[in-house]
């Protein structure tokens, strides 16, 4: 062939319907239908997208345009980079003096910390120096915001400090279980801090919107936009009650979201936000630029494990990777031992450099929206945006935000979110590596010290709990290490039938689901009759075990064996790897079997029974 031939070859124009006839012979005759997934939003996602998906909303040609879900400025992060706010741990004002110039000096680039660690915020002047002239500020201040804007009041420039040091007094009645003091009152100390803020310090942001308390409750991403609308919409209407202006307000504002696991779902929900909070200013008669929302974003809590930890470090790069393309202005990587809730300088380096390999290595500052014009991201954000809309409009029904936390109504919508997700970490559908799936038994987790249960009559409401998701399998593997601690090592015997090949993949896939509760899998030699069984209960004396071994031979051997084990052994429960067929249940029910497990098991509540039964056992010894 030529080369004027090779460049003048095209390609031959494909259809949707090309693609599709592809697929179904790919899939050798299952149905489309199985690649479509639902998520946690109700929101269907196809195996592919295409320009017909965008038919209805014309697709925005430039970053900085309206309706701002490309982003506010047209040249991106070229024109303004995202500030690396790393959250600084310290427990004094020196110490965070000393912390801060360490993280500015490593590529820090905002003054980032913990205000509820302080002991002395009164020396919160002490701990900036000199150096809020140069970076601005990134923290959320919560029940501290007062203080802290009081003192950094007196600075002899405190014109100069910028960035935001914020509260949102409905997130902080939400997440507080001490909430005794009413949302108005909350409300009043805002009103006074930011006040203050605006006459000494014009440049920061002092009114947030947090709804990292929502999504570390296990809401849904529907439900966070939905949420950060309407208590947006509560804190305009409060201070434009107080005689403010809208755009003086808006000046004011600033957004958090924690970012969680399902990469394209985040991006889209921070573009959403972009266009739903743009949509609401409008509404309230704002001009152009007052329209654009200032996002902060931190990695999420609710998706880290204290079982094998460093895939935390992971965890926290997708999540920050999906929060720039999604568009934020300040951004916080949790350190992989965050679940401890103290930093070491070498987590606290990790976190920091993610953000500066996305910033230095993988060019992110040099691109303006990548994720704009993808079928697949444009479908998804339009998806949340007009369910989000549909949500905020019911919560404003109800009364408005405040309202809807005050009658428990946001607590019941996120509750049942939570646990969808909980059965899906409990039956495996969905994966926390390290902890419900290829766990290490004998692995140490993090150091997690215990919440104390507080008891108190005059909550204004139910506070919304701050969890991960996680918690429940490493209750499993604490009720193992107690075990171990009175002398009792956790085992379930696997009984292989026959050769290898014959029992492998299924003694495999047994030791996989004990191995989150620390349960190890102690396994037969090749079983080939009852003897072989019964010596092997015998000699392991274990309180469960589990036959593992093809179809073929659980028809030949496994009713008849499983009822002489359970004449010999009474007291042990006998499990059968896999599923058989519905007609042969009763018959393996009338041997004695225990249960089934299976791709499908709930493999929570079977190894809590299991380690619970272990437990009473070791007690009547």
């Amino acid at each position: 062939m030529s080369l004027k031939k090779m460049i003048e070859e095209k390609f031959p124009q494909q259809t949707n319907e090309d693609w599709e006839q592809s697929a179904e012979k790919a899939l050798k005759g299952k149905s489309l239908e199985t690649l479509s997934r639902n998520t946690y939003e109700n929101i269907k996602l196809k195996p592919l997208y295409s320009r017909e998906d965008l038919t209805e909303i014309p697709l925005s040609q430039y970053p900085g345009a309206e309706d701002f879900r490309r982003g506010s400025y047209a040249a991106g992060y070229l024109g303004e980079e995202w500030k690396v706010a790393q959250k600084v741990s310290a427990s004094a004002s020196e110490e965070l003096a000393e912390k801060l110039l360490a993280a500015v000096a490593k590529g820090q680039t905002a003054l980032a910390f913990q205000p509820e660690q302080l002991t002395n915020p009164e020396k919160i002047s002490i701990a900036v120096g000199e150096l809020y002239k140069k970076y601005p500020f990134s923290v959320d201040a919560a029940q501290s915001h007062r203080q802290l804007i009081q003192e950094l009041g007196r600075l002899s420039e405190s014109e100069k400090i910028s960035g935001y040091i914020a509260a949102d007094p409905l997130a902080i009645a939400a997440a507080d279980k001490l909430n005794d003091r009413s949302i108005d009152e909350l409300y009043e100390n805002l009103n006074e801090t930011a006040h203050s803020a605006a006459e000494h310090m014009p440049s920061l942001k002092t009114i947030m919107v947090n709804t990292a308390v929502y999504h570390n409750g296990g809401a849904n991403g529907v439900q966070e936009l939905a949420f950060a609308l309407a208590a947006g919409v509560n804190h305009l209407q409060y201070f434009l009650g107080k005689g403010k202006k809208i755009e003086e307000i808006l000046s004011k504002m600033l957004f958090k979201f924690a970012v969680g696991s399902n990469f394209f779902m985040e991006i889209a929900k921070l573009r959403a936000a972009k266009v739903l909070w743009g949509k609401v200013a409008e509404v309230y008669g704002a001009e152009r630029d007052s329209k654009k929302i200032v996002i902060s974003a931190e990695t999420s809590s609710f998706t880290k494990s204290a079982y094998d930890p460093y895939v935390n470090v992971l965890r926290a790069g997708n999540e920050a990777f999906a929060a720039v393309l999604g568009g934020v202005q300040f951004l916080h990587v949790s350190p992989y031992n965050e679940p401890e809730g103290a930093y070491s300088p070498f987590s606290d380096r990790i976190a920091r450099n993610t953000q500066l390999i996305l910033m230095e290595e993988a060019h992110l500052l040099k691109v303006s929206d990548p994720a704009g014009g993808s079928w697949y991201v444009e479908h998804l954000t339009n998806e949340l945006i007009d369910k989000a809309w549909e949500l905020f409009l019911e919560i404003e029904e109800l009364g408005g935000m405040a309202e809807a936390l005050l009658t428990g109504w946001v607590q019941s919508q996120i509750s049942q979110v939570h646990e969808k997700k909980q059965k899906d970490v409990h039956t495996r559908k969905k994966s926390i590596i390290g902890t419900n799936i290829y766990a290490n038994p004998d692995e140490k987790p993090l150091q997690i010290e215990a919440e104390k249960t507080i008891e108190n009559s005059k909550n204004v409401f139910k506070p919304i709990p701050q969890v991960r998701l996680s918690e429940s399998f490493e209750g499993l593997r604490s009720l193992s290490e107690k075990l171990k601690e009175k002398g009792t090592r956790p085992q379930a015997g696997l009984i292989c039938l026959g050769e290898l090949k014959n029992h492998k993949a299924r003694a495999d896939f047994i030791a996989g689901f004990l191995a989150p509760g620390g349960v190890e899998a102690v396994r037969s030699g090749s079983v080939v009759n009852p003897e072989d069984a019964k010596a092997f209960i015998q000699e392991t004396n274990c309180r469960h075990y589990f036959i593992c071994g093809s179809n073929d031979q659980y028809d030949s051997m496994a009713v008849p064996l499983i009822k002489q084990l359970k004449e010999s052994f009474p007291s042990a429960a006998i499990y059968l790897a896999g599923l058989p067929e519905e007609s042969k249940r009763d018959e393996f029910k009338g041997a004695g079997i225990r249960g089934y497990i299976h791709v499908k098991s709930d493999c929570y509540e079977t190894l809590l029974k299991m380690l619970n039964e272990m437990e009473v056992a070791n007690n009547g010894q």
